[in-house]
Order: C-alpha cells, then sequence, then structure tokens
C-alpha cells in the first residue's frame, strides 16, 4: 500500500510533552463495533471481561544515552550514542550497535570515554544509518550499573527537549524487569499497581512477555509504498508458563488483549495459523500493516501514533485504516494527547481477523 494513506495533520500542541500525572489519568478512546467514545485508562478493567488474558512488556529501557568523548592519533572530539541494542555478551564485556552523533568522527580502533572516563569503548566499526558497533570491556551486570550512573534516558527526539530526572520514572513501566529496551513500551506507562490490582480482581489475568524495543520505533518509513519497507529486528521472548496460561485463557474463551504493539508484534510472531502461542526467544522483525491476518490477538491497547510510521500502519491493519484515520481525527478534535506521554487508545480486531485497507 502506499504509505501516503497512512498520513494526517497533526497539531503540535496536541504532542504529550509529560505524562498525565497521576500515573494511569490518561484519557482512554475506545473504538470497536460501537463507535468510539471516551474512557479512562483507569476503566480498563470495565472494558475487559472476567477469563481475558493482558499480555505485558517487561522490557526496561536503558539509560544509554551516553555524552562522550573521541580519543585517536588524529584528536579528540566530542559524541553522542545512544546504545540501542546488545549485540554480544561475555564474563569480560559486550558489544553493542550505538546510534551516534556525529558518526563522522568515529573510525574503527577508536577508543571513546563516557562518563568522564567512568565507561570506555572501542569503536569495531561504523555501521550504515549513522550507526557504530561498540565494545566495552565491563560485565553486563557492571555495564548496566554503569549506565545508570552516568547514561540518560532515552526519550524520543520528537519531544524536542533534553531527559531529565523525571523522566527516569517517568519513562519506565511499573514492572520492568529485564533491561535490554532503547524505548519504553509507552502504553504500558499508563499502568498502576493499583490498576494491576483491580484487573486481577476482575478475573483478567495478566502474562508477562520481553521485547526490548529499538529506537526503529520512532523511524519514518522512507519507503513509498509498505512492500518496500524492511522493519529493525528486535530481541524477545515468551516463556512457557507465559504461554501456558494465555493458551489455557484462550481454550477457555478469553480474549487475549495486547497492552502496547510490542507485545502483539511478538504475539503474533510466535503465533501459529490456529493462533497456539508458542514459547519462543530470538529476533523478530515482523512488519504488520493492511492485509495481514491476525492469529492471536483480540484486543490492543496502545496509544496514538505518528503519521505515516509502522506504528499507526499495525493500528490501522488491526482495527481498519478508515475507522483508525476517523478515530484518530475525533482524538484531535476532543484534544486527546499524543505519542509516547499521550493519551491511549482500547481498540478490537476488525471483522474476519485482517485490517480493512
Amino acid at each position: 500500500m502506499r504509505v501516503d494513506l497512512f498520513d494526517f495533520e497533526l497539531p503540535d500542541e496536541l504532542i504529550a510533552r509529560r505524562p498525565a500525572a497521576p500515573r494511569g489519568s490518561a484519557r482512554l478512546l475506545v473504538v470497536d463495533d460501537n463507535g468510539p467514545r471516551d474512557r479512562r485508562f483507569l476503566d480498563l478493567p470495565d472494558l475487559l471481561a472476567p477469563g481475558d488474558v493482558l499480555v505485558l512488556n517487561d522490557t526496561r529501557v536503558i539509560p544509554g544515552r551516553l555524552a562522550g568523548v573521541r580519543e585517536a592519533e588524529r584528536g579528540t572530539a566530542k559524541i553522542e550514542a545512544t546504545l540501542l541494542r546488545e549485540l554480544a555478551s561475555t564474563e569480560n564485556g559486550g558489544e553493542w550497535a550505538a546510534l551516534v552523533r556525529p558518526a563522522r568522527r568515529l573510525r574503527a580502533g577508536d577508543s571513546v570515554r563516557f562518563g568522564g572516563g567512568a565507561l570506555s569503548a572501542k569503536v569495531v566499526e561504523r555501521m550504515p544509518g549513522g550507526e557504530a558497533r561498540l565494545s566495552f570491556a565491563l560485565p553486563r551486570d557492571e555495564m548496566l550499573a554503569a549506565l545508570d550512573a552516568h547514561g540518560r534516558m532515552p526519550i524520543p527526539p520528537y519531544l524536542g527537549r533534553a531527559a531529565d530526572a523525571r523522566d527516569a520514572a517517568d519513562y519506565q513501566t511499573v514492572f520492568a524487569r529485564r533491561p535490554g529496551a532503547a524505548a519504553a513500551p509507552t502504553a504500558s506507562l499508563h499502568m498502576t499497581g493499583e490498576l494491576m490490582s483491580r484487573l486481577r480482581e476482575r478475573g483478567v489475568e495478566l502474562a508477562y512477555v520481553t521485547l526490548h524495543v529499538g529506537a526503529g520505533t520512532f523511524r519514518p518509513v522512507a519507503a513509498a509504498d509498505t512492500d518496500d519497507h524492511e522493519m529493525e529486528a528486535e530481541w524477545g521472548e515468551i516463556p512457557r508458563a507465559a504461554a501456558s496460561l494465555i493458551e489455557r485463557r484462550r481454550s477457555e474463551g478469553g480474549r487475549v488483549a495486547a497492552l502496547g504493539t510490542t507485545s502483539l508484534r511478538l504475539l503474533e510472531s510466535a503465533a501459529r495459523d490456529d493462533g497456539r502461542i508458542e514459547p519462543r526467544a530470538g529476533d523478530t522483525d515482523l512488519f504488520i500493516a493492511p492485509g495481514y491476518r491476525f492469529k492471536a490477538v483480540d484486543v490492543l491497547v496502545t496509544n496514538f501514533h505518528l503519521p505515516r510510521s509502522t506504528l499507526f500502519m499495525l493500528v490501522s491493519a488491526f482495527a481498519g485504516r478508515e475507522r483508525m484515520l476517523e478515530a484518530y481525527h475525533r482524538a484531535m478534535g476532543a484534544g486527546y494527547r499524543f505519542y509516547s506521554y499521550g493519551d491511549a487508545c482500547f481498540l478490537t480486531r476488525a471483522a474476519g481477523g485482517e485490517g480493512a485497507a
């Protein structure tokens, strides 16, 4: 499909610069066969039924944005690196793919000091798209501790500001457990411990999976047609316990609800043609656009996404492009807040299992 079919104009003042406070107080637009209607995220237990299972992504965002100094025979230079993805890990250190600015200042073999020297790396190679492969001589636990001490949260670039102390808490879910993400699973930022308790009291079970969200989630689609776009791979895992819980609830007639597009993509990557969820661990580069046949997920809770983005294409596939464009225009007229720190949607799958074009 043409990428321009997923375009829309969004007023800048509707981009949320900070999350709703207190956590969980965001608005929620319900989009289903009964037409769009306004609710609050705190109403989520009322929208799910006893016997449903809600799937959450327990990835933890690493504070991987680092200010550094390149050291080489040709001199020193300031750079900024944002760690995107762990490529290899040993007891003596690890390698990471990083977005580096300006990338032209780095060459293979250069040394880079971060955090005033607390963290050092060697440049293994420069890669396309302004990325570099960096080798750190610290075991993973020490590396993560150094990032906590010297890194900043990699908040989305469209916020137009540097991360601060508030973002360290705001841009992390309350159930984040497994560090490795370069971006937050943003729909999950609305969740609170109290809301999770209410869901369980309602008879909705919670299943935890992991998808380490990469920076590709924010990158624009450069291709003119969706067939020509390639997704960046992200590592994920569906543990056997989560797969078993999902299958048990499905067999009893419950719905599978994904909290966020990251949970949905991972579930669909692991689903068999009959919808059965298999345990899995490994990369996924699944790109979902209208015409995709959903196998496993019945309900999606997600934030409002960028125009022409892979995420807006995904929700269009799930609920129907025309229905989502109508819902987004309704949300804009009603003053809903957009993007990572914005409000959310509750979507049911389009009839027939395929998003309408």
